[in-house]
């Protein structure tokens, strides 16, 4: 994960500036837009334990990444540390926010899969961008960026070695449990007979992606957004084979909640008075 600038252009106008903060439990993801919503920046780093500080860090990177010293028009935070963002001028929800950075992208009707570090999401949105229903994993972390990142750790790799490991097969072991501490325990019988890591890594990828499809029916045009997906694109592929037809992925997949947070700023115009609003 970097903590570099993705993305930044110098400004050199009197361009009104808005800004998205997505605070996620793992990373934090800042995007800049102008107000014909065109990106100017996107940053992104771990969350840590000060969620308000990593903020600011990023808001201070993106502002030096675009060249710019003045003052944000108006500032949207969302995600699991939304609260702590201390210069966020709105507080929304990171379903609305989601959604909304989805269908800038795929501007129809569309199923939008999020697979974060704690959580996973399912936002049905309908063809004018209204939200139809949604669907989250909030009791436990199975299939998700954290079950990764254990899964990584009992098998002794680096979290950027399982994409490659993956990808390297198409054979896979089913791991028949969600649960971290029993698919801990499936992976040691597997190391002990004797199977390939490269299959248990994928194994551990389709988990993922049964995780997924069994929290809701995946009708439609899918669109596949979130940091797992962003590190790890074989997901991508194995959850179009499972549903039977191509998953979408946007450009920068990550950024999708802080970009859906930047458009919402940019909309409601500059603030006229201080202090964040209630959230959606």
């Amino acid at each position: 994960m970097s903590g570099g600038a993705i993305a930044g252009q110098p400004l050199g106008d009197e361009r009104r500036v808005y800004c998205g903060v997505d605070v996620g439990a793992s990373a934090t993801k800042l995007v800049l837009v102008d107000e014909a919503e065109q990106v100017l920046g996107r940053v992104v780093r771990p969350s840590g334990t000060n969620y308000a500080s990593t903020a600011l860090g990023l808001l201070e990177q993106a502002l030096g990444a675009a060249g710019m010293s003045r003052e944000v028009a108006r500032s949207v935070s969302t995600g699991y540390g939304r609260r702590n963002v201390e210069f966020a001028d709105d507080v929304v929800t990171e379903i609305h926010c989601h959604g909304v950075g989805c269908y800038q992208h795929a501007p129809r009707r569309i199923t939008v899969v999020d697979v974060g570090g704690q959580d996973n999401k399912v936002i049905r949105i309908g063809d004018s961008g209204q939200r139809l229903d949604f669907r989250m994993n909030r009791k436990c972390a199975a299939g998700t960026g954290a079950f990764l990142e254990e899964i990584a750790a009992r098998l002794d790799l680096p979290l950027g070695e399982l994409e490659r490991l993956a990808r390297s097969t198409s054979e896979h072991v089913k791991l028949s449990s969600f649960c971290t501490v029993f698919a801990k325990t499936e992976i040691l019988s597997h190391l002990r007979a004797g199977v390939p890591i490269e299959r248990i890594v994928r194994g551990a990828f389709m988990s993922v992606v049964t995780r997924v499809t069994e929290m809701d029916v995946l009708e439609g045009e899918v669109l596949l957004t979130g940091g797992v997906v962003a590190h790890n694109p074989t997901i991508a592929d194995l959850l179009s084979e499972k549903i039977g037809h191509e998953v979408l992925v946007p450009p920068y997949p990550q950024f999708t909640g802080a970009l859906g947070a930047a458009l919402l700023a940019a909309r409601r115009g500059p603030k006229t008075s201080p202090g964040p609003t209630p959230a959606m």
